[in-house]
């Protein structure tokens, strides 16, 4: 399938791909899935931990004592409350198939599919007896294609990887219209830092890489699996020191917007046969393509201000990744796209490719002990083909209406505070105001579910059949998002499912999407104290709600037209006020002792919006209590319980391995400080748990950051 592995800078933003705290490493006996109470109310006061003072660490007062008590299960490299949901949730769905399996339904029928779907990712016996059979086919298509014209052909189909494609999307310039994105990716290792760390932990990473690239070859039957292997690390080495961009600048929207022709994108592909790509991709008809990595002229590096150390940070990009492939070596190029084909469809292969890829993806990058249960994987196989289907049922039996309506409610409550916020603010001047409450009224909001649930009706399942299922799934997939080029934008569609446990914002649609999934505890209670509601899902509405108005998000207006809509000193103040941001966090320095720190550049726009989103909440929920005080329970005050709250639900612990990959390439904080470096910066947090200079998290006045 042509596609590509970058991110449409800012135009969709998630919650939840964070970096949790520190944990030691578990014991393979560590299994059990551990619990949470949320007491009476939303939170159990016996799990707060009395010996951590509340202004030194409140990440660790709220908890630190349920982490001691619940070591990492041995199948997760990372493990909290986020987790603790999301296996509710895949528990919830297997309730579902196993009663469809028990059903046994009709040939033909959608719960079918699903029956048949996840019978054949479970039943390993069979797929190890098959051995390579069922994957010859595909690779014989990768041998084939022995020129770079049929390379190109070939990684424009669905399910092939490619190191350059594209997709369909909104034009964030012309958001009343689909356009295809073209970019470029290829590296097999999770961020081009890794093949430039020079530390002997990196060199070691870089060797097992080596090694697991050397196992592919010799199962395919290369005669020299060690030397293609070198080739094809040379080639990935080349394309991260060469053609791909820092994070952190990828991020900047101003940069990534690039629209060309067909005739100026056939101009800078050179030798490489980009027409042949777009053709056999189905993208013939397009007009017009924007292509995200392409370096800036002077002329454009001098009006956006970018420092030389800025600019350093920009690898050559899309057209230098056409100019690689153009002259590169064919057999390599092939030997890439087998490798990345083996490896990217490990699960529904014989065992020991599964189990040689988690070691490396698992074990080596992330440092998990055990591969999750097989069961667990086929939910997010058959969520992957036939996901919706799986949403529909999952909502009629898991999503209440009172649970709608108490959300519908909350995001109003958060738009009122949002647009009294607005008005406050004195950094920012009345006609950049304007702008902003006509962006913050625009916001759609979409809760639970869509109404118009796909059903997939031309996707066939083939029983017994792993991967030919997996390629029908991609074809599918494919053909529908290819649709949408020349028609009209559908503001129905979701990109995540009803019982994903996530949310998110998109900038190109204004909209902020919070699946069903997501609704319960410890977000949200519809018995809970309102005050710990508010502190848990009004603070992820108000984080979605804050990505609309963070350093990316805020250059898109109310119609998802990318566009400056700040009055020049508006935008100065707003970018003194995101950059003490940078700094603050580039201050939380987890590992090697205090020498591998947070990117302050690469989280700023999750940092803003859990600081704004917290920010927000806490308004909405005073707002909430109509001038009234409070109650106090269990002795704890209205304003204690929702930052008890924010802290609970990012209880989070991770292994070291996994700390380090996700600090290198996780837009999102690390948990701790992602409750510690807000609440320092919140008032409220100081007068309610009696915060003073001589506690560890404590900022003076003039050094908190309120930016929302």
């Amino acid at each position: 399938m042509i596609k590509t592995i970058l991110a449409l800078g800012g135009s969709a933003v998630a919650l939840a791909l964070a970096t949790p705290a520190l944990a030691q490493e578990a014991s393979s006996e560590e299994t059990a899935t551990p619990t949470m109470s949320f007491g009476t109310w939303g939170v159990d006061p016996a799990a707060i931990d009395p010996s951590v003072d509340p202004g030194d660490d409140f990440f660790a007062y709220v908890n630190a004592k349920w982490l001691r008590e619940n070591p990492l299960p041995a199948e997760f490299s990372r493990f909290g409350a986020f987790n603790l949901l999301r296996e509710k949730s895949t528990e919830d769905v297997k309730a579902l198939v196993d009663a469809l399996i028990a059903e046994n339904p009709a040939l033909g029928t959608s719960e079918r599919r699903i029956v048949d779907a996840y019978n054949a990712f479970v039943d390993t016996a069979a797929i190890d007896a098959a051995g390579l059979e069922p994957v010859n086919p595909y690779l014989s298509q990768i041998y084939e294609a022995d020129s770079i014209d049929k390379l190109a052909k070939l990684w424009s189909q669905p399910g092939m990887p490619g190191p350059i494609g594209g997709f369909v999307t909104v034009d964030q310039k012309q958001p009343d219209q689909y356009v295809t994105y073209l970019g470029s990716g290829g590296l097999g290792l999770p961020d081009r830092q890794y093949y430039l760390d020079e530390t002997e932990k990196g060199a070691a990473i870089q060797q097992k890489y080596r090694e697991y690239l050397t196992f592919l070859f010799r199962e395919a039957g290369f005669g020299d699996p060690e030397m293609t292997a070198r080739a094809v690390y040379d080639f990935e080495d080349r394309i991260a020191r060469e053609i791909s961009w820092d994070r952190a600048v990828s991020r900047n929207r101003d940069l990534t917007y690039n629209a060309v022709t067909p005739a100026e994108l056939v101009a800078v592909a050179g030798e490489f046969p980009v027409q042949t790509m777009i053709r056999e991709a189905g993208f013939g008809a397009a007009t017009k393509f924007v292509v995200p990595q392409m370096q800036p002229t002077e002329e454009e590096i001098a009006a956006l201000g970018l420092t030389p150390d800025y600019v350093a940070k920009i690898g050559k990009g899309t057209p230098g990744m056409f100019e690689l492939l153009g002259g590169y070596d064919v057999a390599t190029l092939q030997a890439w796209t087998v490798a990345r084909f083996l490896s990217g469809n490990a699960s529904v292969m014989p065992t020991r490719f599964d189990e040689a890829n988690f070691e490396f993806f698992g074990k080596t990058l992330q440092g998990t002990p055990e591969q999750r249960p097989r069961w667990k994987r086929a939910i997010a196989e058959v969520e992957g083909h036939l996901g919706e289907v799986l949403g529909k049922s999952y909502v009629e039996r898991n999503f209440p209406p009172e649970n709608k309506a108490a959300m519908d409610a909350l995001v109003e409550n958060l738009r009122v505070a949002m647009g009294e916020s607005i008005d406050e603010l004195d950094w920012m001047g009345a006609e950049t105001k304007v702008e902003a409450k006509a962006k913050l009224a625009a916001f759609d909001p979409k809760i639970g579910y869509r109404d118009n649930l796909e059903t997939y009706d031309d996707l066939a399942i083939v029983p017994g059949a792993p991967i030919a299922n997996r390629m029908a799934a991609a074809e599918w997939q494919w053909q529908d998002n290819l649709s949408k080029l020349g028609g009209p934008i559908d503001r129905t569609e979701w990109g995540m499912l009803p019982q994903t446990v996530n949310a998110y914002y998109n900038s190109t649609k204004n909209e902020i999407v919070f699946p069903a999934a997501i609704l319960q505890q410890p977000f949200f209670g519809i018995t809970n104290d309102p005050a710990v509601n508010y502190g848990g899902i009004g603070g992820v509405i108000g984080h979605e709600m804050g990505h609309g108005f963070d350093d990316q998000g805020s250059k898109s207006d109310g119609t998802g037209l990318l566009r400056n809509w700040w009055e020049p000193s508006d935008l100065a103040a707003f970018t003194e006020r995101t950059n003490a941001l940078v700094e603050q966090y580039e201050g939380f320095c987890p590992l090697d002792d205090g020498k591998t720190c947070v990117n302050g550049r690469l989280t700023l726009g999750e940092n803003i919006g859990d600081l704004g989103g917290l920010s927000l909440a806490y308004r909405a929920y005073k707002l909430s209590l109509n001038g009234e005080e409070d109650k106090v329970i269990d002795g704890l005050t209205g304003d204690q319980r929702f930052f008890l709250a924010w802290a609970q639900v990012w209880r989070s612990a991770q292994r070291e391995d996994n700390a380090r990959q996700r600090l290198r390439t996780d837009p999102h904080s690390p948990e701790e400080f992602r409750v510690n470096g807000v609440v320092r910066n919140m008032d409220a947090w100081y007068d309610a748990f009696g915060v003073t200079p001589d506690d560890d998290l404590y900022l003076s006045p003039e050094d908190r950051i309120s930016i929302w």
